[in-house]
């Protein structure tokens, strides 16, 4: 059901969805999985029942609205039992659906934080139809790595969204939705901005999940008080 990059014995795991249209093994997946690994995150990678069909020759079955999706995200979570601190999130399409269950679970501490990699802010040339309107109430601390060109929501575009003061976004100069920039027109690489991502999203997941410890361990003290 998962692919595993990174140490068995990593404090952190990161569990990662894939886009709409391409599996979890997609270029774009695999780097980023394999460059966050290099950091020392744990990061498991799953796909959902539609594209997993996909492999067993049922044919090219459409995605179904991003919302069917929630059930079989949280189910993943379930399945993969990570023991200490888990982010949940995934790579356009595959972030959406983390980011509409995420809240749910994180009030249950089941959660320490969202990921999300080239986040569809909106279709493509369509800035005017946003997919944000959970996002501003959003409580979950959020990392969203995004292109400063993608055609998903760009750094102009998505400036004019009501956003969750708990989201960061860390913003790629000329990064496409694969976070791909030009580097005749940028000067960088993608390699360069998958070590930017993978450096940022370790200082980020450090400190949200050493804030969730200590909930934690405050929340445990206050019900021994009561006891």
């Amino acid at each position: 059901m998962f692919l595993f990059d990174g140490p068995d014995q990593a404090r952190i795991t990161i569990l990662l969805a894939h886009g709409a249209g391409a599996p979890m093994d997609s270029p774009a997946m695999t780097a980023a999985a394999r460059t966050l690994a290099g950091t020392g995150f744990r990061v498991a990678r799953f796909e959902f029942d539609y594209m997993a069909g996909r492999r067993t020759g049922t044919g090219r079955v459409p995605p179904p609205r991003a919302e069917k999706l929630n059930p079989q995200y949280a189910a993943a979570v379930d399945a993969l039992g990570a023991k200490g601190p888990l982010i949940i999130g995934g790579k356009s399409m595959g972030g959406r659906v983390a980011s509409m269950v995420a809240d749910e679970l994180l009030t249950a501490r089941r959660i320490s934080g969202l990921l999300c990699l080239g986040y569809p802010f909106h279709p493509p040339g369509k800035p005017d139809q946003p997919r944000t309107g959970h996002l501003a109430e959003l409580q979950t601390p959020t990392l969203i790595v995004q292109g400063t060109r993608d055609d998903f929501g760009s750094r102009e575009e998505v400036s004019t969204y009501k956003l969750s003061p708990r989201i960061d976004i860390l913003w790629l100069a000329d990064g496409n939705h694969d976070l791909i920039p030009r580097k005749s027109v940028s000067g960088y690489s993608a390699a360069d901005h998958l070590k930017t991502m993978a450096e940022a999203v370790s200082a980020w997941a450090e400190r949200v999940t050493t804030q969730g410890d200590r909930h934690r361990l405050l929340g445990a003290t206050t019900s021994h008080r009561r006891c």
